[in-house]
């Protein structure tokens, strides 16, 4: 049975269960849906509301689009989903950093301290609007770096603030026997402090070289781009022996977009709309916390 998930900040009513669903076609059904006949659950956490509809076919994207839209009026989340995740079974959770599991892009932040923003800014611009690619606009921003000192990264670490619903992340995602890691486009410094302090199981983000405490302005090592976070996702799956099925990856960019399709489940957090025309499940309205739904046993 596939799941149809509806996440509110405020009670679902079935008024709108039947108006969103009551003309939508399911499969190659010659008749309308009618939501009374559907197998329906109820679950609150975390100050949010969730409205669970198990059916046996698969929407398709148009469809889940459809019923996003219709639902949107109210400030209602919907993901579409197969399996949710089991409770006996171990599952895995990957985040992207920047904008997902904090609010801030680090590396603007540390522009903004070294007193380089516009600069970097001007690079970032150049490459949302697709005059160059995500490595060679890494390495561009990064040299504008050269001369910071390693005291600053955890000057702004300091700074930095979790995305809304990611504490009860770091709460649920442990208590029910599930992994989480980070894969990160950002810099490998910020994710060493965080994981000290966050029940991190794992993380890889870009190295910068760094000679007598200062960085040079370079890159060590890979760069974690999308395709990257595609293999590393996999690989940790592999390692940790957790079938792709069991993983959920979450982002909010278009460099995300592969972790996302190589995932049981991929969900866009707040997501740019270079991730948004690449997925079918973002949430919009609630938070991070929302992801507790995931779990079978949140019903």
């Amino acid at each position: 049975m596939n799941s149809l998930l509806l996440i509110s900040r405020s009670p679902i009513s079935p008024s709108i269960l039947s108006e969103s669903f009551a003309s939508l076609m399911f499969g190659d059904s010659s008749t309308t849906a009618n939501v009374s006949d559907l197998t329906v659950s109820h679950a609150e956490r975390f100050g949010l509301y969730c409205v669970r509809i198990l059916h046996n076919t698969t929407l398709n994207r148009d469809q889940v689009l459809t019923v996003r839209k219709n639902l949107a009026k109210y400030q209602i989340d919907f993901l579409s989903l197969g399996s949710l995740l089991p409770n006996h079974k171990e599952s895995l959770f990957v985040f992207d950093m920047d904008s997902t599991v904090i609010k801030e892009e680090v590396i603007d932040e540390l522009a903004r301290k070294h007193g380089v923003y516009e600069a970097v800014a001007t690079v970032t611009k150049q490459a949302m609007e697709g005059g160059m690619g995500f490595d060679e606009a890494l390495r561009l921003r990064v040299k504008h770096l050269a001369g910071l000192s390693k005291e600053s990264f955890r000057e702004v670490y300091d700074l930095l603030t979790l995305n809304d619903g990611m504490e009860k992340v770091f709460q649920f995602v442990p208590t029910n026997g599930s992994k989480l890691g980070i894969l990160s486009g950002g810099f490998t410094p910020v994710l060493k402090l965080f994981s000290e302090k966050y029940p991190v199981d794992f993380y890889r983000a870009n190295g910068l070289e760094e000679v007598n405490g200062s960085f040079t302005g370079e890159i060590f090592g890979e760069i974690i781009n999308r395709e990257k976070k595609e293999i590393y996702l996999k690989q940790y799956a592999k390692d940790l022996s957790i079938p792709l099925e069991q993983v959920v990856a979450v982002g909010d960019g278009a460099n995300d977009a592969l972790m996302l399709g190589a995932a049981g489940i991929g969900i866009g957090i707040h997501a740019k709309s270079g991730l948004k025309d690449k997925i079918t499940n973002w949430i919009d309205f609630t938070d991070l916390s929302a992801l507790v739904f995931l779990f079978e046993n949140s019903f």
